[in-house]
């Protein structure tokens, strides 16, 4: 049946089965997931995540792209520490908002093309997938 369900996942294009336990083995290859609400309110500034095989993680923010490792298994997650370009623009604050958030976060769920990333304290992100 293990057999079954892993040769599913794969048709799928799912890494579950094949040792990415990470966030990125369990969404839909090139998924760009966009944020629409940071902490229950709706934001203002744009920001996107990606996950990518073996943990990367990469997004673009209101004025920058950034990136981080992420090796905690899902539904674990835990930012390595994230770099990103250093552009200024008006949305500066809500970025490092952002930014500040997503580093806090400690865990996921992916329901259809939902992404939650919440931690214990309550705070909350969510994203859509692009369509």
């Amino acid at each position: 049946m293990k057999e079954v369900i892993c040769s599913l996942l794969a048709v799928l294009g799912l890494a579950a089965c094949q040792g990415d336990e990470t966030l990125a083995g369990y969404v839909m290859p090139d998924t760009t997931f966009v944020l629409q609400r940071m902490g229950g309110e709706a934001v203002k500034a744009r920001a996107t995540i990606r996950f990518l095989p073996g943990g990367a993680v990469v997004g673009k923010a209101a004025c920058n792209s950034y990136g981080a490792a992420q090796s905690a298994p899902y539904p674990w997650f835990e930012l390595g520490p994230i770099r990103a370009t250093r552009a200024a623009c008006p949305q500066l604050d809500e970025e490092q908002a952002y930014f500040d958030a997503l580093g806090q976060m400690t865990l996921a769920e992916i329901s259809g093309d939902v992404l939650i990333l919440s931690n214990e304290d309550g705070g909350m992100l969510e994203f859509r997938a692009m369509p």
